[in-house]
Order: structure tokens, then sequence, then C-alpha cells
């Protein structure tokens, strides 16, 4: 018995060693980069830490979003071809038990707009507009929502001052640099 138990605890100390020890090497692949890091380091916070610079009119996000987003989104975002990617709406409806949540009535930062557009859109090419095609982009989409006048020019300065309608509906566990 006493010899079982000696062999048990050496079979646990082994394993305790081994799994604290470097993960297997396959033989392929290669540490990333700075350049490749840095390429995919592209988040942006609630009060516009890591925009890039750029700019970009509601008026040029219109023709942005006609050829690159209407096809998903709707003509003015209003009548997608899935309800989930409505963008137009549902303002009043949050404290109900049919919410609709878009951009308009349910997101908290304008920033977390150009954030997902600059990320995942258009949905088949994501990350391929410029930063100022995603600073119109975002310029037009709160246009719909009336967020945003019709001469509206937003950018790295301008953008983080949107004031979003439900901007006050969410405790956030964001906090900003000191």
């Amino acid at each position: 018995m006493r010899r079982s138990l000696v062999r048990l605890a050496a079979g646990i100390i082994l394993l305790a060693g081994a799994a604290a020890a470097d993960p297997p090497r396959f033989g392929f692949g290669r540490p990333a980069t700075p350049a490749e890091i840095a390429a995919q380091d592209i988040d942006i916070s609630p009060d516009g830490t890591g925009l890039p610079p750029g700019r970009g009119s509601v008026e040029q996000g219109a023709a942005i979003y006609a050829a690159s987003c209407a096809a998903c989104h709707g003509e003015r975002g209003e009548k997608p071809l899935d309800a989930s990617m409505r963008l137009l709406g549902g303002g009043g409806t949050l404290a109900t038990a049919h919410a609709v949540k878009t951009v308009g009535s349910y997101w908290p930062y304008a920033t977390t707009l150009f954030d997902y557009i600059r990320r995942a859109m258009p949905f088949q090419a994501p990350q391929s507009l410029t930063a100022d095609e995603v600073y119109a982009v975002t310029a037009y989409v709160l246009h719909l929502n009336g967020i945003v006048p019709d001469d509206a020019v937003l950018d790295a300065t301008t953008l983080p001052a949107v004031r979003m309608p439900n901007r006050d509906g969410f405790e956030s566990a964001y906090r900003p640099p000191r």
C-alpha cells in the first residue's frame, strides 16, 4: 500500500512538472512581429483613444453607404435583410418587451460604431475601408438616426464628442486612463 502511495505521489509530481513546462512545439509557425501585432491592434475606446487620423462627412458617407452597405442594411438602414442588421428606429422601445436595439436607440458611444464599422464592415470585405471612409459612413449612419446634422464632419476630435441617446443607459466597466 505504501509503495502504491509513493508511486501515486511521484506520478502527480511528474504530471505537475509536465503541465508547468513549455507547451509542445509543432515545428511550424513563428512569433508575430511588432508590425503584425500593430495591424491587429485597432480597437477604439469610448473616449476616442485609438482613433486614427482622418475625417469624413455625412455627404461622403451617403455615397460610400450606397456602394458598400445598402445591400445588407437597406437603402437607409431601415429595411435590412435581417432584423438584427437594422440601423434605424427603436426609440422608446428599450424598456418594453419588444425592444428594438439599433445604433440610434441602443448603442451608448459613437466611437463604438466607428470601431465596429472599421473592424467588421463591409461584411464581404472587412477592414477594407480607409479611416476617412469609416468616419464618413459613421457620420452618415449617425445622421440617419438624427444624432448629427447633415453638415456634420467627424474626426478623432468630433466623434468622441457625439452624445448618443442611450449614453446613460448602461453601467460601464470602462474606466478612462488617468
